[in-house]
């Protein structure tokens, strides 16, 4: 291929925000550096990446791939392995249509069909595994790539050492863009700008352990000296909206379904509680936040007890398990707001894991792959 041919790029992967933040991360430090880059990203149809990369302005591709049913013994998975042959068979046609240089994939369903149809055609691949447990997909796929771009120490048990470079996880640029202080994000969210607040957010969709901590202890927040922001998830917003009909107004809680400047939200925080996925870790080391951790026990592996143990083990968290949540959260969260000293630990130990600058060191070894595809086919 000629060398003057531009940089083109497929990334793969989705699923839930905490892919595709990083994977819209990396193509806008590929273009940043590279104006001239080509970019196509392969999801899975139905999933949230369909919506979320056109709205970052790039092109996408659907796939029909699904995850494997529990019991894997189960009928129902020769369907999905229908589907994986048959989204296997599509990705080849979009590489030979659009003639990428590298295939980069950040986990979940759709990176296995395109990371392994992009190396059976001799493109070279390489995976960014956000998590301190490395995910099934990316550990399927670590032989065929090239390069594996790590946030944590020690991943050398999932993955060969010398493929391995520390890049940490990229982020959503605009949180740490942010200049606003601390009393003008709570004004803009309706608050005391002189009260310790607490940020409490589950992700996107929600969690309901962190949802039920909130409703059980309404009486304490609200007779407390400390000001809430509460990130519902769309999910559960009717129903907790019927259960706060129920009782007086809470002045000092500030509830959402969704917010949508999260990076205000993080600014008005004097301590985030949140659950421990690989994204939102990534951000709150950047941002040297305070944080309570809650671990989801619905994910693979409980990859996020392990991410949220990473940092806890260091002083960077404190972290509460999912079954004491109900009881211990809300607590735990008011009594750690008001210890300045507390606080000022947890944000010193937190800064101290951050790994800055992650999209452009993973852009430049996507760029270096290229580089070398193009010189070997010239």
């Amino acid at each position: 291929m000629e060398q003057n041919k531009p940089l083109r790029v497929i990334i793969s992967g989705g699923g839930t925000g905490g892919h595709i933040f990083p994977a819209v991360s990396i193509a806008n430090a590929i273009k940043k550096h590279h104006p001239e880059a080509e970019i196509l990203f392969v999801g899975a149809l139905g999933r949230m990446e369909m919506q979320r990369v056109p709205a970052a302005g790039y092109k996408i591709e659907g796939l029909p791939v699904r995850g494997l049913v529990r019991p894997l013994w189960s009928p129902k998975n020769i369907g999905v392995m229908m589907d994986f042959l048959k989204s296997k068979k599509m990705v080849k046609k979009i590489i030979r249509d659009f003639k990428p240089q590298v295939a980069v994939g950040v986990g979940g369903y759709a990176s296995a069909p395109t990371l392994n149809a992009a190396y059976s055609m001799g493109i070279p691949c390489l995976i960014q595994e956000q998590n301190s447990y490395a995910g099934v997909t990316n550990k399927s796929l670590a032989k065929k790539a090239k390069v594996i771009c790590v946030a944590y120490s020690g991943m050398s048990r999932f993955f060969p050492a010398k493929k391995i470079i520390m890049t940490g996880n990229p982020v959503r640029q605009n949180l740490l863009e942010n200049n606003i202080s601390r009393e003008e994000a709570r004004k803009s969210f309706g608050l005391d700008p002189n009260k310790k607040t607490v940020l409490i957010v589950g992700g996107s969709l929600g969690a309901r352990t962190m949802n039920e901590s909130v409703l059980a202890h309404l009486d304490v927040i609200r007779n407390s000296d400390v000001q809430f922001i509460w990130q519902t998830g769309k999910y559960y917003s009717e129903q907790i909206a019927e259960e706060l009909g129920k009782v007086a107004p809470i002045e000092n809680l500030k509830v959402m379904d969704f917010i949508g400047s999260m990076d205000n939200a993080y600014a008005a925080a004097d301590i985030v509680v949140s659950r421990a996925g690989a994204s939102s870790i990534s951000e709150l080391c950047l941002l040297g936040k305070p944080c309570i951790l809650v671990p989801s026990p619905n994910v693979a592996e409980d990859h996020q007890t392990k991410n949220a143990m990473a940092l806890s083990n260091r002083g960077a968290a404190i972290l509460v398990k999912d079954k004491d949540a109900k009881d211990k959260l809300i607590s735990v969260a008011l009594n750690t707001v008001m210890d300045d000293i507390k606080l000022e630990s947890l944000s010193g130990n937190v800064k101290i894991l951050a790994l800055h600058n992650a999209a452009d060191v993973i852009a430049e070894e996507v760029y270096k792959l290229a580089a070398e595809y193009k010189n070997k086919r010239n």
